[in-house]
Formats: C-alpha cells, structure tokens, sequence
C-alpha cells in the first residue's frame, strides 16, 4: 500500500491531524520522564539496607529529669541508666539480642565526617556515617562481616557521641575507596584528623540518609555507646516473635523506670518493617501519583485517536464504499487506517522525543533530577505506537466491514 494516498488525505485535515501529533507528542514526553520517576523510586526502595531487616526492633527513648551536664558524675549517671536498660532488654524471653546504637538505616538522625589517609586531612577524603554501638552491634543488626572481627568489650568507650575511637569497623564502600587495591584491614586511617584503625569490615550498611547520594553506602561502626539525654537501642527478637518482643519490651522498661518518654512518632518501639514503610512513603506516594497520571494520559490520547479515526470514517464512508466496489478488500481499508494512524502517531513520536529531552533538562536544572535514560523514551515511544494501533483498531475494522451497495446509495 503506497502512502501517498494517505498523505494527501491528511493533508486534508491539517488542524485535526496536528491536534493529535502534539497530543501523543505531549503525552510521550510526560509519560517517559513518569516512567524515569517512577523508576527511580520503585529503585530506592528495593535498595538493601545491608542489615537483617527480619524481627529488627528500633526502641528510642527520652529521659525527661537525666543530668545535661558534660561533668564525670552526669556522664555515668547517664550510662547506669542505659546499661539497667539494656540488662533488662537481654533478659527478655523473647528477645535474642540487644545493643546500644544511636542510628539505624533510613531515619536520619546521625553524624558524619571525613576521613582520610593523612592526619592533616590533606589527599583523598571519603565521607561517611557514624554509627555509634557497643561490642553487640554489627550481630544485632545482622550485618555480614567479610573480614577482621567484632568489637571487643575493653575497646567500648562511653560518653558523649564523637567520632576517633581507636578502633572502627567500616563498610566494604569505605575501604574500597580508601585502599583500591585492597588490604584495608589493621591500616590507620583518620576520622577528622584522629587516628584509628579499621578492624573488621562489613559488606554493606546504608546511611541513615535516604537520599541517592554517592555516599549512600560509606558507613562507619564506632565502638561508643553514647550517653545522652535521648538512648537508642537495636533489639533483635527471636524469629517469629517480633511483637511479643515489643510487647515485653515496654513493659519491662517502664518497670524498670518509669521516668522515661518515647513520644511517637519521633521515638518509642517499632518494628524496622514500619520504619522502611515509613521512610519510603513519599516514595510509593510519588510512583502512585505518576502511575496514576500516566494512566489516564494513555486513556486520553487513546480516546482521541478513537475519536479521530471515527470521525473519519464517518466522513469517508462514502469513500470506503467505492473502494470496495472496486475490489478493495476488508484487509486493504484495515491497513489503511492502521498506516494512516502510524503516521500520525509517528509524527508525534518524534516530536514527543524531542520535548520528552527537553523536560527532563528543565527538571535537571530546577528539581535536581537525574539525566533521563534514552531507554524510558524508547519505552514510551514503542508504548505510544502500539496504542495507537490498539485505538484505532475498532474503528478501522467497523470501516473495513461498509458494505459496498450501502456505502454506494448514500449521499
């Protein structure tokens, strides 16, 4: 079948044709950059946080009357208070381990800083969390140690949270960026100037940040616990009994002393599954959002080309009629109309390719978005065309089925 026929019949209705162009042109540059977003989000919240995330309990809390001071006194005031605490958890029939900590991955709430090959942090620096435990840790949270060891109890200092301890465990990320070549295990490095050397590595542990950061994974395990007016522990509870644990857990603290606070959402006892649920929302709100428009984007241009190619069967049925007078087929008027739609929808393509670029590099320069993958547009513009030639289908076959002596008799 020779397209220029149809290129002449297009020509025709110039102003409708164009409508429909700019209408699959617009909805391929939405929908591609829809589909990078969504992406995107579906990508960070699939991403591994490196822990054990199954029966992980978070429990953060507030000692409303503790000491605020810096003096001796108010730190080991302070520290009889966690370590009664921690005792109280450990003894819990259905908690398998317990561990100070001041962080954990997806809420915020921690320090970072630099560290480096050289005391006078010149030369290369990587940047990094701190997460501040005790020698139970690394096997509370579950994370795969590949080398060195653990923590030992001599090597736990207490007091107020600050990087420097003489010994660190750092995630696989820290030591590849600092010793390319490998060999990271026992070697001094510096946290903001202070010595320490690296005496196990972990493979991954994600930052509390939640953003796509190149640091997203350069953790840093520090042998303190902290001593502050707000405690934090990671509770590990036996398989199964996640909410048991929870259970025992408040109450048993509450026993202990009841002068504490853990007001929600920003503290209390949760489940990490609640935690990550929380943490992705505006996530999972965002790939809904763009799902939901790209959807009816879709709908609406496929309801226009409908509605297009029905109303030029309207107008041709004349046309059509004679053409199957003589001797043109079902299958010849079929392919017509899904040539004639190809065309249209091809235009469209192509020009939502162009715009699908340009509002990607408007993102990128006012929303900090990412560069957008040629693939998401290839995606969309294959969606494009197979949904052209699904809309058109209903109306190409109701033309394909004129009777010839019908089509002949009207005026």
């Amino acid at each position: 079948m020779r397209a220029h026929p149809i290129v002449a019949a297009l020509r025709r209705h110039k102003v409708a044709v164009l409508l429909i162009v700019l209408q699959i042109a617009l909805t391929l540059a939405i929908v591609a950059n829809a589909l990078f977003i969504i992406g995107q989000r579906v990508e960070r919240m699939a991403r591994p946080t490196g822990i054990d995330e199954r029966d992980l309990i978070r429990i953060l809390q507030q000692w409303p009357v503790a000491p605020t001071g810096n003096d001796a006194a108010a730190i080991e005031q302070l520290d009889a208070l966690q370590r009664a605490d921690l005792a109280t958890l450990r003894s819990l029939p259905d908690v398998q381990n317990v561990a100070a900590s001041t962080s954990i991955p997806l809420l915020y709430g921690y320090t970072a800083g630099a560290i480096t090959l050289d005391a006078n942090q010149k030369g290369l620096s990587v940047h990094a969390a701190y997460y501040y435990g005790d020698q139970y840790l690394r096997a509370t949270l579950g994370l795969h140690l590949i080398a060195g060891r653990d923590f030992d109890a001599s090597e736990i200092r207490h007091g107020r949270a600050e990087p420097g301890s003489p010994v660190i465990i750092v995630s696989q990320p820290v030591a590849d960026a600092l010793f390319p070549i490998g060999n990271a295990l026992g070697k001094t490095v510096y946290q903001d100037g202070k010595p320490s050397t690296i005496v196990g590595i972990v493979e991954r542990l994600q930052t509390p940040r939640r953003s796509d950061s190149s640091w997203a994974y350069n953790s840093v395990l520090e042998p303190l616990r902290a001593d502050d007016a707000y405690a934090g522990y990671v509770v590990r509870a036996r398989p199964g009994r996640e909410r048991a644990a929870m259970r025992e857990a408040r109450t048993a603290l509450f026993a202990v002393n009841p002068l504490r606070l853990m007001p929600e959402p920003s503290a209390g006892l949760h489940a990490f599954s609640e935690i990550r649920a929380r943490a992705y929302r505006p996530d999972r709100g965002m790939a809904l959002l763009m799902t939901v428009v790209c959807t009816i984007l879709l709908c609406v241009t496929a309801a226009g080309i409908v509605g297009l190619t029905s109303f030029w069967v309207g107008q041709r049925y004349r046309q059509i009629g004679v053409r199957r007078a003589l001797g043109a087929r079902r299958l010849d008027i079929l392919l017509y109309f899904q040539l004639e739609n190809l065309l249209i929808a091809g235009g469209g393509v192509v020009g939502g390719t162009l715009l699908a670029f340009g509002l990607n590099a408007w993102l990128m320069t006012h929303y900090e978005m990412a560069r957008l993958p040629l693939i998401y547009v290839a995606t969309g513009a294959l969606a494009m065309l197979a949904l052209g030639q699904a809309a058109v289908l209903v109306p190409a076959r109701r033309a394909s089925h004129v009777s010839p002596v019908v089509a002949t008799r009207s005026a």
